[in-house]
């Protein structure tokens, strides 16, 4: 789902795949270190984006919410907006504190690739263990051979065998290495790959279905803990969520995901969790339908979202993330990551946006 995939013409999309189009990169438009004499940047429509934002500060002067948005009548903590339109489909704004985000962003990266927790690299580099770590300390990889996916792959600066992958940080060795028929490629790349991680019960991509059988780490219970806690608004009366399983889409600049359901849990009456950290970026609702005209709207670091019962059948994608410093909007956070031992996590932070989605799977 992730990427741009060759689109047909205009008159031949649907209305999903045309607001696409409409809100992601347009690449040709951005202004380059060096601009040609007399360019100027295109100026984006964003018009008709519904900024959550500015609708809570409206609500906290007035007490009013514009045509089609209510506020959910709950004894929630935070204002819970709804899209009258698209029942079951809930926006929590600045749900989390900066230091809040600041957590999930270092357990998002140090922690929730760990094995035995899969990744989008499993399937071509098996379990890759302390990947940010390695970047940090500016390791390579080096895969000697085929590769065997059930082997560890670990971070080490003073690797022997080489019948398995190693992390190794010797440039004499990486030198001699990549001259022969190992292949080579530094932690920071793999990093900068990374587009997701599972959480809890592993969910198989290939299949479209959750594994039961594969090895892995519980969701962390203060995650768990956090997702009881945001989910409420969503919950049927009487009921409490069950954290079960969660997915950690990473996203670099220029990166999208499509428009899709999530549709492989049990019972859709219970809320997907939805947590944004990072750069702001353009979310779409749609309908039951791809030819139904999505809702556009921004996503900021710290909002949180549910989508429960009918709005778990509309398709929802994320067409753009805005990865420049103009728009980015990541202040709070750089002020918080201030500290040296910090500069890693923002460095990666600046053009990344990171989602924790966390779903009761029975």
């Amino acid at each position: 789902m992730y990427g741009s995939a060759q689109t047909p013409d205009d008159s031949e999309r649907t209305a999903f795949r045309k607001a696409e189009k409409k809100y992601k990169l347009d690449k040709s438009s951005v202004i380059t270190k060096k601009p040609r004499k007399n360019q100027v940047k295109q100026e984006e429509d964003l018009s008709e984006v519904v900024d959550f934002k500015i609708i809570l500060e409206t609500y906290k002067e007035t007490g009013e919410t514009p045509h089609g948005i209510s506020k959910l009548q709950s004894e929630f903590s935070r204002p819970v907006f709804c899209l009258e339109d698209r029942p079951g489909f809930y926006f929590i704004p600045g749900a989390l504190s900066v230091e809040e985000q600041c957590h999930w962003i270092k357990e998002s990266l140090g922690n929730f690739p760990q094995p035995p927790n899969r990744t989008n690299h499993n399937a071509i580099y098996g379990p890759l263990h302390d990947l940010f770590l390695a970047a940090q300390t500016q390791k390579v990889l080096i895969d000697a051979g085929t590769v065997n996916a059930d082997a560890n792959s670990t971070f080490t600066s003073n690797a022997q065998e080489l019948d398995v992958k190693r992390w190794k940080s010797n440039e004499e060795s990486v030198q001699k290495l990549s001259g022969d028929s190992c292949k080579v490629i530094t932690a920071s790349s793999l990093l900068r790959k990374l587009r997701w991680s599972t959480l809890g019960l592993q969910f198989d991509w290939s299949k479209r279905n959750y594994n039961v059988s594969l090895p892995h780490n519980k969701i962390p219970e203060t995650l768990c803990q956090l997702a009881k806690r945001m989910a409420s608004p969503a919950m049927p009366m009487g009921e409490e969520f069950r954290p079960e399983a969660a997915i950690v889409n990473y996203f670099g600049s220029g990166d999208m995901l499509g428009g899709h359901l999530d549709d492989m849990e049990a019972d859709w009456s219970k809320p997907i969790v939805s947590i944004s950290l990072g750069c702001k970026a353009i979310f779409l609702l749609g309908g039951k339908s791809r030819e139904d005209l999505p809702v556009a709207m921004f996503l900021r670091s710290g909002d949180i979202v549910l989508m429960a019962g009918q709005a778990r059948e509309c398709f929802h994608g994320v067409p753009r993330i805005f990865a420049d410093t103009e728009n980015a909007e990541i202040t709070s956070l750089a002020l918080q990551f201030s500290n040296q031992d910090d500069h890693c996590f923002l460095e990666y932070i600046r053009t990344s946006r990171i989602n924790i989605n966390i779903r009761q799977v029975y």
